[in-house]
């Protein structure tokens, strides 16, 4: 089909991608007028994702799926774009959470404080923005993988910002090797579904024969190349360090929006294979438990704020691959009702994960900007200057622990309905894998709350642990606004569950049409209007008892002392709970995954020294296998450096040498 007019849904989305791709364009040339290219970017920006939006969420109430051939074309196939449900719902985070972070970067990372860096990353992160739609939108395998690419880049130059720190550098550094491994990967799996369909266009793909060992290669490389843009364990090395090493909106879009691709590039492939193969879902399922249990515990043994939040985002794509799991074992063995449930369930989490992650992360940054560190440890006492960020936290936080009565209990809950249905009508060799899905789901939940209760509890509660604690100040309206919008969509959806429940059923009919027949629908599955009904009790005890404080609070007089006093005469903020004294029982049962390092004080005689304790969870998989085994590959292949020599004679004499050989074979 060509393209269609302006007033078209998707041309609506296309024009949104073009829009944001030249926002940051001004910043290049007005040097001299950095403050006026950001507002002027934040504006056209903002612009596209009104545009976008209206788009996506008109297609995905009332559209069909479409598909349009651009005029002109590629070296292997015509170039198309389209727009189906499932691309739209997911293009609703990138937008949303895109036009909240660039106006929280105003004030966060104002142009007139950072004019060396301020127009590389406004150009970047609309390009960013952009190239996420594209990909979203493309409907064959070589514009997707230049969209790939074109993201892949703009994350590398936005996370990069600060590449004047070696750390920053070290990020980048595992980013880009990490990225373009996903990319390799997804080379030779799009080569193989081209065998597979004779052809690069998505629609020639709709029904590959999945029991072959061709369909079983496809699965594991996009399992591969999907799983380590989405950081599902083991596959998250890249992760931590670069969320924690980029300005803290770039950090939301990257953890909230971008490793979403991933979730989105394995459930676009597998859509392509109507019947899966039941091990495929039991991998999903087992590699989903996996992360989700690993990254919790990994996150409770961070001492940086951001680091311990990207831990959260592995934890996170743990429980959506495991609603992917389900909703595979579901197809397999002919139970809709799995289906429905697990993909349900993993697209909500998909779209609840952004808000509250990109929630967090900008409260973290307005906590970073105000005490210039993001060590847990040197924070503390923030509720009494900053109360809007404390509050806005403690949102995300009740949200990504899955307690009601916000948005993260309706996904994880969905997920907790699909795994005990599993438990109870499936059989063979996916029953155990069923059966420890709920208990795991229920372990990571209890280890989150555990792990939010030491950050709320040690970055906002207490007394100031350093010097720039104590003088802090709220953050502004620009900050807070984009924070408090999330805030508000995370509790519309904790509450109201139904008005997401038509937005995700759309997608879910989109992935697998066969459930239309079936008559089986999100509504149907769950009970979600007893979610609300719940959600409101919940919400007006809550009022209630906040009403009962104030008046009793108000009559009587109320005296003030230092918080965990503990008896002592001259209490110091020292003897408060630290990160590490708070988690260290927990760390200790996973010692054996996490690895943690621990530095004991020494002391010796009546009368000892000064000495300190220390602890550290590395990147176990990162530090302990990945980096030893480069090490032993570049100490093997060292010898093969002998041959750069800087010669010039020589190198052409490897040419010819190499033509000759190329000859003789092809002979």
């Amino acid at each position: 089909m060509a393209l269609g007019n302006m007033t078209d849904p998707a041309m609506l989305v296309l024009f949104s991608a073009t829009l944001a791709a030249l926002s940051g364009v001004p910043g290049l040339f007005l040097k001299n007028a950095q403050a006026v290219a950001q507002k002027l970017a934040v504006f056209l920006l903002v612009i596209a994702v009104l545009a976008g939006l209206s788009g996506a969420l008109a297609f995905l109430l009332h559209g069909t799926p479409v598909t349009y051939t651009i005029p002109c074309s590629l070296p292997f196939a015509p170039c198309e774009i389209g727009l189906d449900q499932l691309s739209a719902l997911f293009l609703l985070p990138v937008l949303l959470i895109s036009a909240c972070c660039s106006i929280y970067a105003t004030r966060y990372w104002p142009a007139a404080n950072n004019q060396r860096t301020s127009s590389k990353l406004t150009f970047f992160f609309g390009l960013l923005t952009a190239s996420i739609v594209l990909l979203l939108m493309a409907r064959d395998s070589i514009i997707f993988l230049v969209a790939w690419e074109v993201m892949a880049l703009s994350a590398y130059f936005v996370l990069t910002t600060e590449d004047h720190k070696p750390e920053v550098r070290e990020a980048g550094i595992v980013y880009m090797v990490a990225t373009h491994t996903a990319t390799l990967a997804l080379f030779a799996m799009f080569s193989m579904l081209r065998v597979a369909a004779s052809s690069y266009q998505f629609s020639a793909m709709a029904a590959i024969n999945p029991v072959t060992p061709l369909a079983a290669a496809i699965f594991c490389t996009a399992l591969f190349g999907f799983g380590l843009k989405a950081g599902l364990m083991p596959l998250h090395v890249w992760l931590p360090s670069a969320h924690a090493s980029a300005p803290s909106h770039i950090s939301a879009i990257m953890s909230g929006v971008m490793i979403k691709t991933g979730i989105y590039g394995i459930i676009r492939v597998l859509s392509f294979f109507p019947h899966p193969p039941l091990w495929w879902g039991i991998t999903l399922l087992v590699a989903g438990i996996a992360s989700a249990v690993l990254g919790v515990a990994f996150a409770l043994g961070q001492h940086d704020l951001k680091r311990l939040l990207a831990y959260h985002s592995i934890e996170n794509i743990g429980i959506i691959f495991m609603g992917i799991g389900i909703a595979l074992i579901g197809q397999a063995t002919g139970q809709p009702l799995l289906t429905v449930l697990g993909m349900a369930g993993a697209l909500l989490h998909t779209l609840n994960h952004a808000l509250f992650k990109s929630l967090l992360f900008l409260c973290a940054g307005a906590a970073i900007h105000a005490t210039h560190t993001r060590e847990i440890d040197r924070m503390g006492g923030l509720a009494r200057s900053m109360p809007w960020v404390a509050a806005l936290f403690l949102v995300g936080a009740v949200a990504i622990c899955g307690l009601p009565p916000l948005n993260g209990f309706v996904s994880e809950y969905l997920i907790y309905l699909g795994a005990f249905s599993g438990a109870n009508t499936a059989n063979g060799p996916a029953v155990p894998v069923m059966a420890l899905a709920a208990p795991s789901l229920a372990l990571v939940g209890a280890l989150a709350v555990a792990c939010f209760v030491k950050v709320f509890g040690i970055v906002f509660l207490g007394s100031p642990r350093s010097r720039e604690t104590a003088h802090t100040q709220e953050a502004g309206w620009p900050m807070r606004a984009p924070m408090m919008v999330l805030a508000a969509f995370c509790a519309v959806i904790g509450i109201f569950p139904l008005l997401a429940a038509r937005l995700i059923q759309p997608a879910t009919y989109n992935w697998a049409p066969g459930l239309v027949v079936t008559g089986r629908t999100i509504r149907s599955a769950a009970p979600l209007g007893w979610i609300t009904v719940f959600g409101l009790l919940l919400l007006a005890l809550g009022v209630m008892l906040a009403v009962i404080f104030r008046r009793r609070t108000g009559q009587e007089t109320v005296g003030s002392s230092v918080t965990w006093g503990c008896g002592y005469l001259k209490p110091s903020p020292r003897m408060q709970y630290s990160a590490s004294s708070f988690a260290g029982m927990i760390v200790n049962l996973f010692a054996g995954a996490l690895r943690p390092h621990v530095e004991k004080p020494v002391i010796a005689g009546p009368f000892p020294l000064q000495s300190r304790f220390a602890s550290h969870v590395p990147e176990a998989f990162l530090e302990l296998v990945i980096v030893p085994f480069f090490k032993a590959v570049d100490e093997r292949f060292s010898v093969i450096r002998r041959l750069q020599h800087g010669q010039l004679h020589l190198y052409i004499l490897y040419v010819f040498v190499t033509l000759c050989l190329l000859l003789v074979w092809a002979m």
